[in-house]
Protein backbone atom coordinates (compact mmCIF):
# COMPACT_ATOMS: atom_id res chain seq x y z
CA UNK A 1 0.00 0.00 0.00
CA UNK A 2 1.15 3.58 -0.96
CA UNK A 3 -0.07 6.43 1.40
CA UNK A 4 0.39 9.69 0.91
CA UNK A 5 -0.09 13.04 2.73
CA UNK A 6 0.25 16.38 0.58
CA UNK A 7 -0.14 19.62 1.75
CA UNK A 8 -0.95 21.16 -1.24
CA UNK A 9 -3.51 20.07 -3.95
CA UNK A 10 -1.63 20.74 -7.20
CA UNK A 11 0.49 18.31 -5.76
CA UNK A 12 -2.61 15.38 -4.41
CA UNK A 13 -3.86 15.72 -7.90
CA UNK A 14 -0.43 14.66 -9.40
CA UNK A 15 -0.25 11.83 -7.24
CA UNK A 16 -4.04 10.67 -7.78
CA UNK A 17 -3.67 10.93 -11.51
CA UNK A 18 -0.87 8.21 -11.31
CA UNK A 19 -2.39 5.86 -8.63
CA UNK A 20 -6.46 6.26 -9.41
CA UNK A 21 -6.05 2.81 -11.48
CA UNK A 22 -4.20 1.14 -8.59
CA UNK A 23 -8.00 1.18 -6.10
CA UNK A 24 -6.47 4.77 -4.64
CA UNK A 25 -9.06 5.43 -1.87
CA UNK A 26 -9.49 9.48 -0.72
CA UNK A 27 -9.22 9.83 2.78
CA UNK A 28 -10.28 12.86 4.75
CA UNK A 29 -12.34 12.73 8.02
CA UNK A 30 -12.57 8.59 7.53
CA UNK A 31 -15.69 8.38 9.74
CA UNK A 32 -17.60 6.65 7.69
CA UNK A 33 -14.33 5.45 5.07
CA UNK A 34 -12.79 3.00 7.99
CA UNK A 35 -16.60 1.98 9.82
CA UNK A 36 -17.12 0.62 6.05
CA UNK A 37 -13.98 -1.72 5.59
CA UNK A 38 -14.29 -5.08 7.39
CA UNK A 39 -10.29 -5.29 8.13
CA UNK A 40 -8.19 -3.44 10.42
CA UNK A 41 -6.88 -1.02 7.52
CA UNK A 42 -8.03 0.80 4.28
CA UNK A 43 -6.84 -1.41 0.97
CA UNK A 44 -4.61 -0.52 -1.74
CA UNK A 45 -3.42 3.17 -2.36
CA UNK A 46 -4.54 6.06 0.10
CA UNK A 47 -4.21 9.33 -0.78
CA UNK A 48 -4.54 11.59 2.72
CA UNK A 49 -6.52 14.97 2.31
CA UNK A 50 -6.09 16.11 5.38
CA UNK A 51 -2.95 18.23 5.38
CA UNK A 52 -4.61 20.58 2.53
CA UNK A 53 -5.32 23.70 4.24
CA UNK A 54 -6.36 25.49 1.31
CA UNK A 55 -9.83 22.85 1.50
CA UNK A 56 -10.77 24.16 4.60
CA UNK A 57 -12.78 26.93 5.93
CA UNK A 58 -16.02 29.05 4.38
CA UNK A 59 -15.54 32.41 2.70
CA UNK A 60 -18.06 35.02 0.86
CA UNK A 61 -16.99 35.25 -2.91
CA UNK A 62 -19.15 37.64 -5.52
CA UNK A 63 -21.10 34.64 -6.47
CA UNK A 64 -21.21 32.00 -4.00
CA UNK A 65 -20.87 31.13 -0.50
CA UNK A 66 -17.91 28.74 -0.99
CA UNK A 67 -17.64 25.80 1.78
CA UNK A 68 -14.20 23.87 1.09
CA UNK A 69 -14.49 20.19 1.20
CA UNK A 70 -12.53 19.38 4.19
CA UNK A 71 -14.60 21.76 6.26
CA UNK A 72 -15.56 19.25 9.36
CA UNK A 73 -19.25 19.85 10.68
CA UNK A 74 -17.82 22.10 13.95
CA UNK A 75 -16.21 24.54 11.39
CA UNK A 76 -19.96 25.11 10.06
CA UNK A 77 -21.78 25.37 14.09
CA UNK A 78 -18.90 27.62 14.70
CA UNK A 79 -18.92 29.89 11.57
CA UNK A 80 -20.60 33.34 11.13
CA UNK A 81 -23.38 32.61 8.37
CA UNK A 82 -26.19 34.38 7.05
CA UNK A 83 -30.00 32.88 8.78
CA UNK A 84 -30.56 30.69 5.68
CA UNK A 85 -27.67 28.09 6.94
CA UNK A 86 -29.16 27.57 10.04
CA UNK A 87 -30.69 24.30 8.95
CA UNK A 88 -27.08 22.98 7.74
CA UNK A 89 -25.59 24.03 11.33
CA UNK A 90 -28.95 22.11 12.98
CA UNK A 91 -28.41 19.09 11.06
CA UNK A 92 -24.43 19.68 11.80
CA UNK A 93 -24.91 19.10 15.65
CA UNK A 94 -27.09 16.08 14.01
CA UNK A 95 -23.89 13.96 12.70
CA UNK A 96 -22.83 11.49 15.33
CA UNK A 97 -20.96 12.93 18.62
CA UNK A 98 -19.05 16.20 19.44
CA UNK A 99 -16.24 13.85 18.86
CA UNK A 100 -17.43 12.77 15.03
CA UNK A 101 -18.56 16.70 13.97
CA UNK A 102 -14.67 17.49 15.16
CA UNK A 103 -13.42 14.70 12.36
CA UNK A 104 -15.78 13.74 9.88
CA UNK A 105 -16.13 16.49 6.55
CA UNK A 106 -18.89 17.82 4.60
CA UNK A 107 -17.50 16.51 1.10
CA UNK A 108 -17.27 13.03 2.84
CA UNK A 109 -20.94 13.23 4.07
CA UNK A 110 -21.74 13.82 0.19
CA UNK A 111 -18.87 11.21 -1.27
CA UNK A 112 -20.27 8.96 1.19
CA UNK A 113 -24.22 9.41 -0.75
CA UNK A 114 -26.05 7.43 2.22
CA UNK A 115 -30.00 8.16 1.96
CA UNK A 116 -29.75 9.10 5.46
CA UNK A 117 -27.27 12.16 5.03
CA UNK A 118 -28.09 15.08 7.78
CA UNK A 119 -26.44 17.31 5.33
CA UNK A 120 -27.95 16.90 2.04
CA UNK A 121 -31.17 18.33 2.32
CA UNK A 122 -30.34 21.25 3.78
CA UNK A 123 -27.85 21.72 1.40
CA UNK A 124 -30.48 21.06 -1.75
CA UNK A 125 -32.95 23.74 -0.07
CA UNK A 126 -29.43 26.03 -0.60
CA UNK A 127 -29.59 25.09 -4.00
CA UNK A 128 -25.85 23.82 -3.55
CA UNK A 129 -23.48 22.39 -5.99
CA UNK A 130 -20.04 20.40 -6.19
CA UNK A 131 -16.87 21.51 -7.67
CA UNK A 132 -14.66 18.79 -8.77
CA UNK A 133 -11.08 19.39 -9.46
CA UNK A 134 -8.93 17.15 -11.24
CA UNK A 135 -5.91 17.58 -13.79
CA UNK A 136 -8.41 17.28 -16.29
CA UNK A 137 -9.68 20.21 -15.11
CA UNK A 138 -12.95 21.99 -13.42
CA UNK A 139 -16.60 21.07 -12.88
CA UNK A 140 -19.18 21.57 -11.04
CA UNK A 141 -22.41 19.78 -10.92
CA UNK A 142 -25.72 20.19 -9.21
CA UNK A 143 -25.60 18.31 -5.90
CA UNK A 144 -29.04 16.58 -7.20
CA UNK A 145 -27.11 15.73 -9.98
CA UNK A 146 -23.91 14.55 -8.14
CA UNK A 147 -25.62 12.26 -6.01
CA UNK A 148 -26.86 9.40 -8.17
CA UNK A 149 -28.10 6.30 -5.24
CA UNK A 150 -27.38 4.79 -2.10
CA UNK A 151 -23.50 5.12 -1.92
CA UNK A 152 -23.40 5.83 -5.85
CA UNK A 153 -22.00 9.41 -7.31
CA UNK A 154 -21.10 11.38 -10.72
CA UNK A 155 -17.33 11.29 -9.05
CA UNK A 156 -14.79 10.68 -11.19
CA UNK A 157 -11.71 8.33 -10.55
CA UNK A 158 -9.16 11.21 -10.74
CA UNK A 159 -11.33 13.64 -8.68
CA UNK A 160 -11.66 15.51 -5.44
CA UNK A 161 -14.46 17.56 -4.54
CA UNK A 162 -12.75 20.67 -3.51
CA UNK A 163 -15.96 22.39 -2.34
CA UNK A 164 -19.35 22.31 -2.18
CA UNK A 165 -21.16 25.92 -3.13
CA UNK A 166 -24.16 27.67 -2.31
CA UNK A 167 -24.97 30.72 -4.48
CA UNK A 168 -25.44 34.17 -2.88
CA UNK A 169 -29.13 34.06 -4.02
CA UNK A 170 -29.98 31.37 -2.00
CA UNK A 171 -28.13 32.43 1.06
CA UNK A 172 -31.20 34.36 2.02
CA UNK A 173 -34.42 33.71 3.93
CA UNK A 174 -34.73 31.51 7.19
CA UNK A 175 -34.11 27.88 7.28
CA UNK A 176 -34.35 25.12 9.77
CA UNK A 177 -34.08 21.26 10.14
CA UNK A 178 -35.90 18.08 11.48
CA UNK A 179 -34.85 14.98 12.59
CA UNK A 180 -36.51 11.77 13.14
CA UNK A 181 -34.65 8.93 15.04
CA UNK A 182 -35.05 5.85 17.28
CA UNK A 183 -33.73 7.85 20.12
CA UNK A 184 -32.19 11.57 20.68
CA UNK A 185 -28.79 11.45 19.99
CA UNK A 186 -26.12 9.29 17.89
CA UNK A 187 -29.12 7.95 15.70
CA UNK A 188 -29.30 7.75 12.19
CA UNK A 189 -32.32 9.56 10.50
CA UNK A 190 -36.05 7.52 9.95
CA UNK A 191 -36.81 10.64 8.19
CA UNK A 192 -35.10 14.57 8.28
CA UNK A 193 -36.83 17.89 6.85
CA UNK A 194 -34.52 20.93 5.46
CA UNK A 195 -36.91 24.29 5.09
CA UNK A 196 -35.88 27.31 3.41
CA UNK A 197 -38.10 30.06 3.24
CA UNK A 198 -38.00 33.83 2.26
CA UNK A 199 -40.84 35.52 3.51
CA UNK A 200 -41.97 39.48 2.51
CA UNK A 201 -44.73 41.46 4.13
CA UNK A 202 -46.35 38.20 5.89
CA UNK A 203 -46.15 36.15 2.31
CA UNK A 204 -44.17 33.37 0.97
CA UNK A 205 -41.84 34.74 -2.02
CA UNK A 206 -39.16 31.48 -2.04
CA UNK A 207 -40.02 28.68 -0.28
CA UNK A 208 -37.67 25.35 -0.88
CA UNK A 209 -38.36 22.10 1.13
CA UNK A 210 -36.49 18.73 1.01
CA UNK A 211 -36.65 15.09 3.03
CA UNK A 212 -34.04 12.62 3.62
CA UNK A 213 -34.11 9.43 4.40
CA UNK A 214 -36.74 8.35 2.64
CA UNK A 215 -36.17 7.91 -0.65
CA UNK A 216 -32.67 6.68 -2.14
CA UNK A 217 -31.57 10.52 -2.50
CA UNK A 218 -32.86 13.21 -0.46
CA UNK A 219 -35.28 14.94 -2.40
CA UNK A 220 -36.78 18.24 -2.71
CA UNK A 221 -40.80 18.73 -2.41
CA UNK A 222 -41.85 20.81 -5.55
CA UNK A 223 -45.61 20.29 -5.09
CA UNK A 224 -45.47 21.50 -1.61
CA UNK A 225 -43.59 24.74 -2.50
CA UNK A 226 -45.99 25.64 -4.79
CA UNK A 227 -47.95 25.35 -2.62
CA UNK A 228 -46.30 27.97 0.16
CA UNK A 229 -45.19 30.22 -3.17
CA UNK A 230 -47.47 33.80 -2.37
CA UNK A 231 -49.55 32.43 0.54
CA UNK A 232 -49.60 33.87 4.27
CA UNK A 233 -47.71 32.22 6.28
CA UNK A 234 -49.72 30.86 8.89
CA UNK A 235 -50.99 27.98 10.73
CA UNK A 236 -53.86 27.54 8.23
CA UNK A 237 -51.20 26.81 5.53
CA UNK A 238 -49.40 24.40 7.24
CA UNK A 239 -52.33 22.61 7.51
CA UNK A 240 -53.03 22.53 3.94
CA UNK A 241 -49.50 20.06 3.90
CA UNK A 242 -50.92 16.97 3.31
CA UNK A 243 -49.27 13.96 4.11
CA UNK A 244 -50.78 12.22 0.82
CA UNK A 245 -48.65 15.82 -1.03
CA UNK A 246 -45.62 14.69 0.93
CA UNK A 247 -45.98 11.08 0.15
CA UNK A 248 -46.22 12.25 -4.02
CA UNK A 249 -42.35 12.48 -3.85
CA UNK A 250 -40.85 10.38 -1.81
CA UNK A 251 -40.13 6.32 -2.18
CA UNK A 252 -39.38 5.15 1.53
CA UNK A 253 -38.42 1.81 2.31
CA UNK A 254 -38.92 -1.12 4.99
CA UNK A 255 -35.69 -1.49 7.20
CA UNK A 256 -35.08 -1.91 11.12
CA UNK A 257 -35.56 1.30 11.95
CA UNK A 258 -39.10 1.99 10.66
CA UNK A 259 -41.47 0.72 7.96
CA UNK A 260 -42.77 2.71 4.55
CA UNK A 261 -46.08 3.39 5.08
CA UNK A 262 -44.46 5.08 8.81
CA UNK A 263 -41.73 7.24 7.33
CA UNK A 264 -44.35 8.43 4.70
CA UNK A 265 -46.85 9.85 8.06
CA UNK A 266 -43.12 10.68 9.61
CA UNK A 267 -41.92 13.04 6.74
CA UNK A 268 -45.28 14.81 6.51
CA UNK A 269 -45.48 15.78 9.94
CA UNK A 270 -41.70 16.77 10.12
CA UNK A 271 -42.37 19.16 7.28
CA UNK A 272 -45.51 20.71 8.99
CA UNK A 273 -43.67 21.57 12.11
CA UNK A 274 -40.12 22.63 10.57
CA UNK A 275 -42.40 24.80 8.10
CA UNK A 276 -44.61 26.20 11.64
CA UNK A 277 -41.48 27.05 13.45
CA UNK A 278 -40.07 28.88 10.66
CA UNK A 279 -43.52 30.47 10.62
CA UNK A 280 -42.92 31.11 14.46
CA UNK A 281 -39.46 32.49 13.89
CA UNK A 282 -38.12 29.72 15.97
CA UNK A 283 -36.09 27.46 13.82
CA UNK A 284 -33.65 26.22 16.58
CA UNK A 285 -36.80 23.93 17.72
CA UNK A 286 -37.21 22.68 15.16
CA UNK A 287 -34.28 20.30 15.74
Amino acid sequence: MDYYRPEKLDDALNWLSEHESNGTRIAAGCTDLLAMTENSSLAGHVLDLTGIEALRGIEQTEEHWRIGGLTTWSDIVNASLPPAFTGLKLAAREVGSIQIQNRATIAGNLCNASPAADGVPCLLTLNASVELLSNAGRRVLKLSDFIKGPRQTALFDQEIVTAILVPRSAAAGIAGFSKLGARKYLVISIAMVAARLVLEYGRIKTAAIAVGACSPVARRLGNVEELLVGEYADKALCARITDGMVAENLSPIDDVRADAAYRSLAAGELVRRTVDRLFSGRPELAA
